[in-house]
């Protein structure tokens, strides 16, 4: 059976009671499309709320629904790392559980995964948008956070931080077995790791869908970026990966 699982898909969720149903409705809709096996694992971040029972209801909706909760909070990145782990299929996609990147859209990054070890949507390459335009200080203060992510430790990628990225199934083990940060900075070393171990990274324009109701805090959060980034810098120049 896990050599026929094409796709694995892993959703972190926390506080996803009452939004998690968005992308698992979309997902029963993509795999009816689909002639390959999906598998969909809800990777839940020991979340206080009722996630679990929410994911649930889809358990005989969705074919190869895994739902796994964790002992402790550890963050997206930690959440996405438990799910990566249990992920059987060839490919390997990690997608926001507020369907911002509409999930059909992973058959733009699966059209380049032969050629590629991880491809990643992107809104700021060529054919990346926002369905919804944001404010001049908002785009001006995210090219800029970009650019200093950049110049530390990913050059040459515009959109570190789509959380819509997919990898081969031996890159995502190789990858997030090294991961030392696990809150929202973790995409910036994923990328980090991938550069240091070789592997080939492509950026594939996606469609994004601001979420008015993000928990991320675009000062707190794009200075506590900075200082991953710093570290991460360190890290790459001890080897530590």
């Amino acid at each position: 059976m896990d050599e026929k699982i094409y796709l694995s898909i892993v959703i972190p969720a926390y506080r996803e009671e009452k939004r998690i149903h968005v992308i698992l409705e979309a997902i029963e809709k993509y795999v009816k499309t689909k002639d390959f096996i999906v598998e969909t694992i809800v990777a839940i971040d020991a979340s206080p709320d009722d996630t679990v029972g929410s994911a649930e209801h889809f358990v005989d909706r969705i074919p190869n629904l895994v739902i796994y909760e964790g002992e402790q909070n550890r963050g997206k990145g930690g959440a996405v790392q438990d799910g990566i782990k249990l992920a059987k299929g060839q490919y390997v996609l990690f997608a926001d559980a507020d369907n911002s990147t509409p999930i059909e859209q992973v058959d733009k990054l699966l059209a380049h995964i032969d050629k590629y070890d991880v491809v990643i949507g992107s809104r700021y390459c060529k054919g990346g948008k926002l369905a919804i335009p944001q404010s001049f200080t908002r785009r001006a203060g995210s090219r800029a956070l970009n650019w200093m992510i950049q110049a530390l430790v990913t050059p040459g990628i515009k959109d570190t931080q789509c959380g819509f990225k997919l990898f081969s199934k031996e890159a995502a083990g190789a990858i997030f077995e090294k991961l030392t940060i696990f809150d929202f900075s973790f995409d910036i070393e994923v990328l980090a790791i991938a550069k240091k171990l070789g592997y080939k990274i492509k950026e594939e324009g996606i469609t994004w869908h601001d979420d008015p109701h993000s928990t991320v805090n675009p000062l707190k959060d794009g200075l506590k970026m900075i200082v991953d980034s710093w570290k991460i810098r360190q890290n790459l120049q001890k080897k530590i990966y």
